[in-house]
């Protein structure tokens, strides 16, 4: 009975594209749209997977293909602003025992794994293309896209980000809220001595850290108090973000030296949002960051993304019935993994912000990480 039925997904980031190959492996039906014509294939420096999100990656198949990709590791390492090392944390297999703790890779390189295994998958793929109307009934919705073609469709999944304009469309009033941090974000050559992320904090940033994307690439990020985006020419990326890296040692110098393209270069406020109440409307449900998204203190973004697909397919998979019911109990399995992680990033982020020097940082992460170790 499932294999007849048709779903739209609308957005092709993490969650969209895991949605459409566990749905294709089920037979169904399934229509990806993207809003950017290159499916976001090329955005992006690095990003850090944690085990759960590689056990939800196992499950699509593409395992193999980010292992290879990646760096994997087993460890977080505390430094001073100087480089001096002062604790070296092993970290939580939340995967299980069977997959490393944490894998790095560049995101545009994890990205175009997915695009393959939603190619291979034979979804029905339409870029740079939106939904414009949306017209539901008790069986299903009418879709105009911006392409001017039509669809009916079982189910609408929104997997279209943090301003998801499908949660707008559908009555959810909820919107993503700066947390008073921001990001500045590069893609540079590994030094051969960074086998695993360093943390420093303090300095002239809240954080300083870097992440192993590669043999031979990783990541670096410095944290600071958000600023008015406008009051800062995109040409002086780079200069802006030496200005901040040049003032750590260690693994820094040689990292600052290869910050020198402002292209290369990205800046992002830290943003938190929780939908709170049912993450569906009638034959509409939300996936990924149009439901929730936490700022990156604890690397779980993608992770949650992930697992929101993982679940939701399982759900829509197992069942005849695609009702209230089944969408109330997706969102209430996800809903006690979620909130706690978002809550933690957020939490750790202020105490940052606040300066509070004797926060139990470590004692909250590991209960988070081991919550994070049970099947989502």
């Amino acid at each position: 009975m499932c294999k007849a039925r048709t779903i739209l997904v609308i957005g092709g980031g993490a969650a969209g594209n895991a949605m459409t190959i566990l749905l294709r492996r089920a037979g169904l039906a399934v229509d990806l749209i993207e809003a950017r014509a290159d499916w976001n294939a090329t955005a992006g420096s690095g990003i850090t997977l944690q085990g759960n999100a590689l056990r939800v990656l196992r499950e699509l198949g593409v395992w193999d293909r980010v292992e290879a990709s990646g760096f994997g590791f087993g460890s977080v390492g505390i430094t001073t602003p100087d480089g001096t090392v002062l604790h070296v944390h092993d970290d939580l297999r939340t995967g299980g025992d069977d997959l490393p703790a944490t894998v790095g890779m560049q995101r545009p390189q994890l990205q175009r794994i997915l695009i393959d295994a939603v190619r291979a998958s034979g979804a029905t793929v339409r870029l740079g293309t939106t939904a414009e109307i949306l017209d539901q009934d008790a069986d299903g919705v009418s879709v105009r896209l911006s392409d001017g073609s039509e669809g009916r469709y079982d189910l609408v999944i929104a997997a279209d980000g943090l301003g998801s304009t499908t949660r707008a469309a559908i009555g959810i009033t909820a919107k993503p809220e700066p947390t008073g941090m921001a990001i500045w974000r590069v893609a540079a050559p590994r030094p051969a001595g960074v086998t695993r992320t360093d943390l420093a904090y303090g300095g002239p940033a809240y954080i300083a850290g870097y992440c192993p994307t590669s043999d031979t690439t990783l990541y670096a990020y410095v944290v600071e108090a958000n600023r008015d985006r406008a009051s800062i020419p995109v040409a002086s990326y780079a200069e802006e973000m030496r200005r901040l890296t040049r003032h750590y040692g260690g693994f820094w110098p040689e990292i600052t030296a290869h910050i020198t393209d402002p292209a290369k270069v990205n800046y992002t406020w830290f943003d938190r949002m929780l939908v709170e109440g049912s993450w569906h409307r009638g034959r509409v449900v939300l996936v990924g960051d149009a439901a929730h998204c936490c700022p990156p203190t604890l690397a779980q973004g993608a992770a949650l993304s992930l697992e929101d697909a993982w679940v939701l397919a399982q759900l829509l998979t197992g069942s005849d019935t695609w009702d209230d019911a089944l969408f109330q109990a997706y969102h209430e399995r996800r809903i006690q993994r979620v909130r706690p992680v978002v809550e933690a990033s957020v939490q750790i982020g202020q105490w940052q912000l606040d300066g509070v020097r004797d926060a139990d940082v470590p004692g909250l992460m590991g209960r988070t990480m081991t919550l994070l170790r049970e099947l989502p």
